[in-house]
């Protein structure tokens, strides 16, 4: 639970007393490789934050095939931001790539902390602009940058991932075909 009080700490200090609800009203969450945090059509009841281990998001368009958007990895707060948010059931996948611990909080604990700690009310708002923020510059990416620039790109941000996460995942997330991904890879 270090890790998580010094990610906390980096977005928005809180109170020793915020600090002590939160600890106690989070749960440690252990998955095995290839299962699943959430599944489509189900309401994501809460927010965790990753120790260990490695996820994806992803949809399942009209054909059927996966589309990865996001990978989380150690120190990334994850959920379904949509179905958290909405209380409505989501349409993606969030799978454990990696045996993984989790630390996570439901909504409804979270929301009574709010009442209780409004510097926890502010670390999650903050928490959810970054969200927003990487949201927004991944669809800035994928609208403007060539998929070589978009995987320049990923490489700069996150050199770690070639290891981690097959390469049709990352062709996926990158919105290219795995053939594309390995040409660009022998050009770059």
């Amino acid at each position: 639970m270090n890790a998580l009080f010094n990610c906390i700490s980096q977005y928005h200090p809180i109170s020793i007393p915020a600090w002590e609800v939160l600890s106690e009203a989070l749960t440690q969450v252990e998955l095995p490789k290839n299962s699943f945090l959430v599944r489509e059509g189900m309401v994501c009841n809460n927010l965790y934050f990753l120790e260990r281990g490695c996820l994806r998001g992803y949809y399942n368009n009209q054909d059927g095939k996966e589309v990865t958007y996001w990978f989380g990895f150690e120190n990334n707060f994850i959920t379904s931001f949509y179905s958290f948010i909405s209380r409505k059931p989501g349409i993606e996948n969030i799978q454990v790539l990696e045996d993984s611990t989790l630390w996570g909080i439901s909504f409804e604990t979270l929301n009574q902390l709010f009442d209780q700690h409004h510097d926890l009310e502010r670390l999650v708002r903050i928490i959810n602009e970054q969200y927003y923020i990487r949201l927004e510059e991944r669809l800035m990416a994928m609208q403007f940058k060539t998929a070589r620039e978009r995987y320049e790109q990923l490489l700069g941000t996150s050199p770690h991932i070639l290891q981690r996460i097959p390469l049709g995942q990352i062709a996926s997330y990158l919105g290219i075909s795995q053939e594309t991904l390995s040409r660009i890879r022998s050009q770059v």
